[in-house]
């Protein structure tokens, strides 16, 4: 977690205001957002790569918060897309469309009109039938896409298999001994304009050694492309750096920059980069409430307000996210304590075997919200989306609305409503 998470005469704060307090005003559960964290951890990309041409493009998908895009926005980010709503999140945010590249296996036709459009910087393409499709609305709209390919270096990331994007098997990306004909086939289409080259392995990375042998593949291949004649303006090396989190520690992202310039500047291209979670994960806390404390056989169970459907990560991927008191002090109970929350899921747990004080009344803060958290959460059970409030200094300003109850079922109508 972010040190602007620290604890000031026994109280955790978010920057210069206690959490308690925030949860007083605003309610809970409730994502709460340290600016000067974002800031600071997108800098710090920044910084690493200073001297070099390199793009920091930051994963929208880890959180789309308009307050998010915006602060970084401003600090002169590009932004890595997965989705017409993204872009559309990104334009309402201030964000620059020519600073935009846009990922994913399968992007909708009204999301590459929206794209196409807008102009954005690039296409990271990942398939023929994508490439065809582009090209054609490109013709069609009077318009030329920058392109790159995504190719598939069969790298293990060595996180969560569902988190892994750069193994054969997988949806993303085109495999290397098949990238060359894609990349023949682009040369040869009208509309589009072959800018680049891209890969993303995967999330959470813990370790470099992983994406080192993945960019090792990737510059060889554009080593290749480049001997053959082809003019290449940029180089994509994804994202995917871990965080810190349950005692493990992550590379930092100067760390990271080292290995990615080692094995890519060399090139003399443009680097683009896509990190997410390590930007926008520690700079954020989910904010509960322990209803009850229920006994158990060998354990304890703190039933609190949030649950799977506010943060799925723990149920999804086994996620581990520290949790920790909001009020400082009070002695860990002996017996191991489950979090969990009201969903009717097994599932529902936001951490297990943790040791805690908690009593009904207390307040935790969940660690690492920032990223994946709001953005993957439901309605499930039919329970209202929670608010989220970013903190600058002494000021926290609500920047989504807890969801009311009649919001469950806007845009419902009863069947026979519908034939009115």
């Amino acid at each position: 977690m972010s040190p602007a998470f620290e604890y000031r005469d026994g109280q955790l704060h978010a920057e210069s205001i206690p959490l308690a307090e925030i949860a007083a005003r605003f309610g809970t559960p409730c994502y709460v957002y340290s600016r000067a964290a974002l800031e600071a951890r997108y800098d710090a990309y920044v910084a690493a790569f200073a001297g070099h041409r390199a793009r920091v493009c930051y994963a929208v998908k880890a959180n789309g918060n308009l307050a998010v895009l915006g602060v970084l926005a401003a600090r002169g980010a590009g932004f890595d897309i997965v989705s017409g709503g993204e872009l559309a999140r990104v334009l309402a945010a201030g964000g620059d469309p020519r600073r935009v590249v846009f990922s994913g296996a399968c992007k909708l036709e009204d999301e590459l009109r929206l794209a196409l459009a807008n102009d954005i910087a690039c296409f990271n393409v990942e398939s023929e039938p994508e490439l065809c499709r582009l090209s054609a609305l490109a013709v069609e709209s009077g318009r030329q896409a920058r392109v790159a390919i995504r190719v598939n270096p069969d790298v293990e990331a060595g996180g969560h298999r569902h988190i892994s994007t750069g193994r054969r098997e997988h949806k993303f990306g085109i495999a290397l001994e098949d990238a060359a004909a894609l990349i023949d086939r682009a040369a040869s289409l009208p509309g589009v304009r072959l800018s680049g080259v891209a890969c993303h392995i995967g999330s959470q990375m813990m370790a470099l050694e992983p994406l080192a042998a993945a960019l090792e593949q990737l510059a060889a291949f554009v080593r290749e492309l480049q001997a053959g004649g082809m003019a290449l303006e940029h180089v994509d090396a994804g994202g995917g750096l871990g965080i810190d989190h349950g005692g493990k520690t992550a590379p930092t992202p100067a760390e990271y920059a080292e290995m990615v310039i080692a094995a890519l500047a060399p090139l003399g291209l443009e680097i683009v980069l896509e990190p997410g979670r390590s930007i926008a994960g520690p700079a954020g806390v989910l904010l509960t409430r322990v209803a009850y404390v229920k006994p158990g056989h060998g354990r304890k169970f703190a039933l609190v307000d949030a649950a799977m459907n506010d943060l799925l990560r723990p149920a999804l991927y086994e996620a581990w996210h520290d949790i920790l008191p909001v009020g400082h002090g009070a002695a860990p109970d002996p017996e191991p304590i489950d979090v969990v929350g009201p969903v009717c899921e097994t599932g529902d747990f936001l951490g297990r075997d943790r040791r805690l004080p908690a009593r009904a009344g207390d307040l935790l803060a969940v660690a690492d919200g920032g990223a994946y958290g709001f953005v993957m959460s439901s309605n499930y059970n039919a329970r209202p989306r929670v608010c989220e409030v970013m903190v600058s200094g002494a000021e926290a300003r609500l920047v989504r609305e807890r969801e009311a109850l009649a919001d469950l079922w806007r845009g419902e109508r009863l069947f026979d409503e519908a034939a009115r």
